[in-house]
């Protein structure tokens, strides 16, 4: 049960984070903005090969392998049925939806960076403003992995479930 000084504590960083959101303002010069130089192909390719990373598949499975856990045991932790967890397997790129990788994110006790990795890789992030994400990132702050508790979070906000 998610006790009342940690929800208490979820509260203020909710109130606060949503403040430095609204606070916070970028400025863009016209002096920053230039036009780029066309590139060669070759540049392109060599920029790509540098920058590319993994695929959302390849580094879901790395991770699993890394905390040397069973398929089964993480999507059953993560609340996902046996068919869509050979979806995300079977099909290179298949991208589940963010709520699923956070699920995931949870069911495998990734830090918040590892989460972030995750997230990233299927073009997903967590944003400072938006309320569902923010109780997300509160929890993976904290290391606390129990997705009961998520889930209670998220309904004392009234926010929906991330498996349904």
């Amino acid at each position: 049960m998610l006790s009342q000084e940690l929800l208490f504590e979820l509260q203020i960083y909710v109130k606060r984070q949503l403040d430095e959101v609204k606070i916070e303002e970028i400025h863009f010069s016209q002096n920053d903005m230039y036009a780029a130089e066309p590139l060669e192909n070759i540049e392109i390719e060599a920029f790509i090969k540098n920058k590319l990373k993994p695929t959302f598949r390849e580094l879901l499975f790395n991770f699993i392998d890394k905390k040397n856990v069973s398929d089964p045991l993480i999507y059953k932790k993560a609340g996902i049925d046996r068919k869509h967890f050979s979806k995300i397997r079977s099909i290179p790129n298949y991208l589940p939806k963010k709520n699923t990788i956070i699920a995931l994110s949870l069911a495998l006790e990734l830090d918040k960076i590892e989460a972030s990795e995750l997230l990233s890789s299927a073009g997903y992030t967590l944003s400072d403003s938006d309320l569902n994400d923010l109780v997300i990132k509160f929890f993976l702050e904290k290391n606390i992995y129990d997705i009961d508790l998520v889930y209670e979070a998220l309904n004392h906000f009234s926010l929906n479930p991330l498996i349904k």
